[in-house]
């Protein structure tokens, strides 16, 4: 493969962040470079509606959207921007080696690369599939099971675990659905303020919450399909079930740096980074990391990946026209959520930026069955006219 006369800046990963991040370097970068990105998956998988559709049925086909007019949609002539669907096996300083041969060649050489591989959740939170076919699929046998189940446990009480218990139990209120959470504050990351108000929506619904406690998982998991079964508690307790359902665990994706800079690995497995969201490693400047899987300090969340996004792309540009002396740095803002509660009801809450103010809270009442989900087809530049696309 010739990947020249442009030089290239890869970004590896297409979700939310490193779409972004893609789009923006596009748009910004000189006429001698190109963005590629990388990403393994068939279709943009749209992971904020992956809970509703866990539960709700009939669309979870729109949770897959097609990366095709994605470039384009965004402004970015076709030189300049392109989708490659690979899984970076190995990175290099200089070079990416790919899992699979993409136009006559396995790597591709590159002078810049940005890495947005984010972090993985146990299903229904992020799917293990790489195609539409399957994640489909995937929902639609989660959706029976969820039918078919009468006692229904959740273990974790963050974001996922959460929209998950308030979606089934608004949808099937005769169902037992019990949350159960390691600490006595839901969505601790947050202000108290946000764990009152899913308390409170949880106790409205009739879902029964367990906090302060933890599950002891099994080692090959829980049953599926077999009937009722007991999940012990680690205090002792036992709370039978049909159907349990892990929303815990985020396990970074960061394999690709910790062979090639083990030392910018931090104790907990995410990226290290220097406020200009490079790597912190002074042999690689050319590489640079944001969202999920980089330790910023920022809530792990799309909202800052966004704004991390557009001081990548402004300080690649600055190296590439040699002005590394002035690269801008980030510096995030405390956590904010937008959270499901239920079909409609929803909240969008705010950490104090001060000690001395209060969080910002603001409860609304007009979600969507399928969360408006054709807003980021229209965004992506995908076919409205056929959504199984």
């Amino acid at each position: 493969m010739t990947w020249q006369p442009l030089k290239n800046v890869l970004v590896i990963g297409g979700s939310y962040v490193g779409s972004r991040a893609a789009a923006e370097l596009a748009l910004a970068l000189p006429s001698s470079h190109r963005v590629l990105l990388l990403e393994p998956h068939s279709h943009f998988q749209h992971l904020f509606t992956f809970p509703r559709f866990a539960v709700v049925k009939g669309h979870e086909h729109k949770a897959f959207i097609p990366f095709d007019n994605f470039f384009q949609t965004e402004g970015v002539a076709p030189e300049k921007g392109k989708m490659v669907r690979a899984r970076v096996d190995q990175l290099l300083k200089d070079k990416a080696m790919l899992d699979r041969e993409v136009e006559g060649a396995t790597e591709i050489p590159y002078d810049y690369a940005v890495v947005a591989t984010g972090t993985q959740l146990p299903p229904p939170g992020t799917l293990r599939v790489e195609g539409k076919v399957e994640g489909v699929e995937y929902f639609r046998q989660h959706q029976k099971r969820v039918e078919s189940a009468q006692r229904i446990v959740i273990l974790g009480g963050g974001a996922v675990g959460v929209q998950i218990a308030t979606d089934i139990k608004e949808t099937y209120p005769s169902k037992r659905v019990v949350l159960v959470h390691s600490r006595l504050q839901l969505l601790n990351r947050f202000h108290n303020g946000l764990h009152e108000v899913v308390r409170k929506r949880c106790e409205e619904l009739g879902i029964e919450l367990v906090l302060g406690d933890r599950a002891v998982i099994p080692s090959k998991g829980f049953p599926i399909e077999e009937g009722p079964f007991e999940v012990e508690l680690q205090s002792g307790k036992h709370l039978s079930a049909d159907f349990a359902i892990i929303s815990i665990g985020q396990t970074p994706q960061s394999s690709l740096i910790s062979r090639l800079s083990p030392g910018s690995i931090t104790s907990n497995g995410f990226i290290s980074v220097r406020p200009t969201l490079q790597i912190a490693d002074d042999s690689t400047p050319n590489l640079f990391t944001l969202g999920d899987i980089a330790e910023t300090g920022a809530n792990k969340a799309a909202r800052p990946g966004m704004v991390q996004a557009k001081i990548v792309a402004r300080n690649i540009v600055r190296l590439i026209e040699g002005k590394g002396e002035e690269l801008e740095t980030y510096k995030f803002d405390p956590p904010e959520i937008h959270l499901t509660l239920g079909m409609k009801k929803n909240v969008i809450f705010a950490n104090p930026r001060h000690d001395a103010e209060g969080p910002w809270c603001e409860e609304k009442d007009n979600g969507m069955l399928d969360m408006g989900v054709v807003r980021k087809w229209r965004a992506m530049g995908a076919p409205m006219h056929d959504l199984h696309a």
